[in-house]
């Protein structure tokens, strides 16, 4: 059995990730810390969880965390990297769910996060944890980068055209929508319910701190630079991406096949049948991105669009996922989750 623990347990990707791993056959939850809650009981916090699990809060010690085999970060950046090279030292492996770890420019980094980065010299060894792309390195790394949500859904659906150079690289859309979980569980008037319903709002459109990240992911899979145009809206629900992307194709291409073909041992990539439009309803609570390829009028624009749960294969999931893949488990372990209609 694996034995986890996870930093952060009281956000949204803490109960993602403890309601993925209550049920998961190889992971024993050895510690979930949270300094404001230590004491608690779990179940006070998040009565989903009733009957699944017994533990508290406890304070994210050394002492506590070295207990485990791989500690998950679901914290505010600036966390992990505090604590990461103490807890590498002495073998727990490292799943960070923040942005510490994701851009191998430190002084990128620090440009779009505002703060200086503590542990620079962990960076280079870190694996951006997208495992369509790392699977490999993936299984000896030691310290783990797990992608944001839209990295996740734009690169994705931009893979297998960016692989095979078919399209102008220096003219790419990514027009994305998220859910306002992905705003976090802290309080704020911006995500308050009155402000979100019935709405909906483009926001960070001068640079938001996904495009750097996104367009590290990019560059590697183009093999070359890339000039992307990235919008995120916000939308009045509570879980989901909606990732509409735009590409000017060079050449003729079968792109249902080259898609296929690209995803096809791919257990949480669904390329769906052409002429599809994906809904984020058909992966809410599901580890899952789908993808559906179109050609308006038959032009030289393709349209990609490409839907996640930004709570799961956004977040905890794929975090799950790296974990499986680094520990030598069933990649599908925990994960086989029938995502929720209505």
């Amino acid at each position: 059995m694996v034995k986890v623990g996870i930093v952060g347990g009281t956000g949204y990707t803490g109960v993602e990730l403890l309601r993925l791993l209550v049920n998961h056959p190889d992971v024993e939850l050895r510690v979930i810390t949270s300094r404001s809650d230590a004491g608690t009981p779990v179940v006070e916090m998040f009565p989903n969880l009733r009957g699944h699990l017994d533990l508290c809060f406890s304070e994210p010690t050394l002492e506590n965390l070295t207990q485990c085999d791989v500690v998950f970060y679901a914290t505010p950046h600036g966390v992990a990297m505090a604590d990461a090279g103490a807890l590498l030292e002495k073998g727990v492996r490292i799943v960070d769910l923040g942005a510490d770890f994701r851009i191998k420019d430190v002084p990128v980094w620090e440009r779009w996060y505002g703060m200086t980065h503590t542990a620079p010299q962990l960076v280079a060894e870190a694996v951006y944890g997208l495992p369509e792309v790392n699977r490999t390195a993936i299984k000896n790394a030691q310290l783990i980068a797990c992608p944001g949500c839209y990295p996740t859904s734009v690169q994705l659906g931009y893979m297998p055209l960016l692989e095979q150079g078919l399209v102008d690289n220096s003219r790419l859309i990514a027009d994305t929508k998220s859910g306002v979980s992905g705003a976090g569980r802290k309080a704020a008037v911006s995500a308050l319910l009155c402000e979100t319903s019935e709405s909906m709002k483009a926001y960070a459109v001068p640079g938001h701190r996904h495009l750097p990240e996104i367009h590290q992911g990019l560059v590697q899979m183009a093999k070359g630079e890339v000039g992307l145009t990235f919008v995120p809206h916000l939308t009045p629900m509570i879980r989901g991406i909606h990732a509409t992307l735009y590409a000017i194709l060079k050449t003729e291409v079968d792109l249902q096949a080259l898609y296929e073909q690209r995803y096809q041992h791919e257990p949480f990539v669904d390329v769906m049948p052409a002429g599809s439009h994906p809904e984020t309803r058909s992966v809410k609570g599901g580890n899952f991105c789908r993808i559906a390829i179109h050609r308006p009028q038959g032009g030289d624009t393709v349209v990609i669009l490409s839907v996640i749960d930004n709570l799961v294969k956004g977040a905890a999931g794929q975090a799950v996922q790296n974990m499986n893949i680094m520990f030598g488990l069933e990649e599908r372990a925990g994960l086989s989750v029938v995502a929720l209609l209505p």
